[in-house]
């Protein structure tokens, strides 16, 4: 499995952002999707996942109701699009894929290489 994930930047507090993350090598129907995120000296937190067989949503309670995932499964993409950023969101995030990730999610099977996000004040 190969991800892609892109969307990244510099975005003031309050602004928005979309990230989006192409898969490959497998079949995407059948994994779960998500995305973590990681700041310096700090473990990897799972921000977001989708599961794949009946499209359960989960959020981190720091997200809920700013920032929404989604996926295309023609295109085998998935999308966090986030919105009323704040200085806590700035982090590496990175797109993961798993068989089944854990509740809560704690790893992944696969991580793509991250895209650094950064809200200034």
């Amino acid at each position: 499995v190969q991800l892609q994930a892109s969307g990244g930047g510099l975005v003031q507090a309050g602004g928005s952002l979309r990230l989006s993350c192409a898969f490959s090598g497998r079949t995407f129907g059948t994994y779960d999707m998500g995305w973590f995120r990681q700041t310096p000296g700090k473990e990897r937190e799972s921000v977001a996942i989708i599961r794949w067989r009946d499209g359960t949503i989960k959020y981190a309670d720091s997200v809920r109701g700013r920032f929404t995932i989604s996926r295309d499964n023609a295109k085998e993409m998935i999308y966090l699009q986030m919105n009323s950023l704040n200085s806590g969101d700035t982090a590496t995030y990175y797109c993961a894929a798993d068989h089944k990730f854990a509740d809560p999610p704690n790893g992944a099977d696969y991580w793509g290489r991250g895209t650094q996000v950064t809200v200034s004040s």
